[in-house]
């Protein structure tokens, strides 16, 4: 028993912890290597990925030092789709599906997100919102990390500006012939039960 409880007793003495692991600290020697340095140098061609198009007005959102004025990806049903997937996913928690802040965060106590349909978010420049999604603004997070494709991005902004159109269109936003369309059914006698 007790040689079993010595074996026992020296075998856990040999365990290495993952703090004491063998290892190099940055910017120290190493014999190694043969040009004596642990860092390696970093690969020629390299770009961090923060700055893989930095100057792409596409990526960044912004133009000669301001917000982009439009979005810079064409805009179709199917990417109108596609950003609305997207919101439904990453924004509504805290916006609410219909982008009035009310969403299920506010509803468990947390702050109120701002309302997409104020005055100052229905002016704001299209590449403002585009920076918010990327680097976060106030309590709400940097969601570039999550949204990775920046067309996804810029599907969530034309989603938004959708969204804002929605609420607050009037009748001179409806095409021509829609708009005739509609005047000609709104003049129409309609039948019913309390005529």
């Amino acid at each position: 028993m007790v040689f079993a409880c010595t074996v026992l007793a020296l075998a856990s003495a040999c365990r290495r912890d993952m703090q004491d692991q063998p290892k190099y600290k940055p910017l120290r020697g190493s014999q190694f290597f043969a040009d004596g340095r642990a860092s390696r140098p970093i690969p020629a061609g390299t770009v961090a990925r923060d700055e893989l198009n930095a100057d792409d007005p596409s990526h960044t959102g912004m133009s000669n030092g301001g917000f982009l004025d439009t979005i810079p990806v064409p805009i179709t049903v199917e990417f109108l789709h596609r950003g609305e997937d997207r919101y439904d996913i990453f924004c509504s928690p805290c916006h609410s599906r219909t982008g009035d802040g009310e969403g299920m965060i506010h509803r468990r106590g947390f702050w109120i997100p701002p309302s997409f349909h104020n005055a100052r978010l229905r002016t704001v420049p299209p590449g403002y919102i585009f920076q918010v999604i990327n680097n976060g603004y106030g309590a709400m997070p940097a969601y570039k990390e999550q949204i990775v494709e920046v067309r996804d991005r810029w599907a969530i902004v034309a989603y938004i500006r959708a969204l804002q159109l929605s609420r607050n269109a009037t009748l001179n936003d409806v095409p021509t012939g829609i708009r005739e369309k509609l005047q000609t059914q709104s003049s129409a006698p309609r039948l019913g039960l309390h005529q």
